[in-house]
């Protein structure tokens, strides 16, 4: 088993669960984890709209200091029977990294990890939310033009989030590399990319990034694969970049997703 979950959400997510922070930690506990990190969905930046139909992708900024309190709190109490860390998971939307650059300097002193994910493409003026639904990203099929281009599209904007200048508290992992295929056997893509996917990895060793190895796409019906899949995982490991299991658990259940499933690969390399 993979002993550390560096990628779990908690109740100030709006678009998960009201299962309670507690839970989740008796749950790790259970499960036999050393190590968990809260890594909530940090909000939006300033200016920004977001672009999902009931504007639910991010905690609110409101609810921030709360959220920092009652993870502080629960780490302290437990901090004989379990290492657990305060973190975000923060987005890279092209346009918008002075913005995020600036929340980060105010909030990275509090954070033990942090997380550094792709879930907005931006096309034009317009930006869409990749992973929201099947219905939203066969709309964004027909904006885009194609399933290849909306790809295109996604890893050109991972490569932008590896080079942006988000400051000194900019995270050092990105998460689940390859979530544009949450929906892949419904909306499948012609090739693989393997070019471009090559080409992030070989920054993130020059960068010296860790990489999320995120169990929650084994648990999507239209998925049924670990974000990144297995080939990536192999050419990660080649370049020695560190992997750090995530279950991206957004209610208790989901905790330990995926985890059987990465073992499996791993052993089998």
């Amino acid at each position: 088993m993979l002993r550390k979950d560096g990628h779990i959400h908690s109740p100030y997510c709006p678009h998960g669960t009201s299962d309670k922070i507690i839970e989740y930690v008796e749950r790790a506990i259970k499960l036999g984890y050393e190590e968990i990190s809260f890594t909530e969905h940090a909000p939006l930046p300033d200016g920004f709209v977001d672009p999902t139909p009931y504007e639910d992708s991010a905690m609110k900024y409101e609810s921030l200091e709360n959220y920092f309190e009652e993870v502080d709190k629960i780490k302290y109490e437990y901090r004989k029977k379990l290492k657990i860390n305060v973190g975000l998971e923060v987005d890279y939307i092209e346009g918008f990294e002075e913005e995020t650059k600036n929340f980060l300097n105010e909030v990275g002193p509090r954070l033990d990890d942090a997380i550094l994910s792709v879930h907005f493409l931006k096309k034009g003026s317009h930006y869409n939310c990749l992973d929201y639904s099947p219905d939203e990203f066969e709309k964004m099929i027909r904006a885009y033009g194609s399933v290849d281009n909306i790809h295109r599209y996604y890893f050109n904007t991972l490569k932008l989030s590896l080079h942006s200048n988000l400051g000194d508290y900019k995270p050092k992992r990105i998460g689940h590399m390859t979530l544009i295929r949450k929906f892949h056997k419904r909306y499948p893509s012609n090739q693989r990319f393997e070019r471009e996917i090559l080409d992030i990895l070989n920054i993130m060793k020059e960068k010296n990034y860790e990489l999320d190895w995120n169990g929650a796409g084994t648990a999507k019906p239209l998925c049924r694969e670990p974000y990144p899949p297995s080939w990536v995982i192999a050419e990660a490991i080649k370049r020695e970049i560190p992997l750090v299991y995530g279950s991206d658990a957004h209610q208790v259940k989901e905790l330990n997703q995926g985890n059987a499933t990465l073992i499996q690969i791993k052993n089998g390399m």
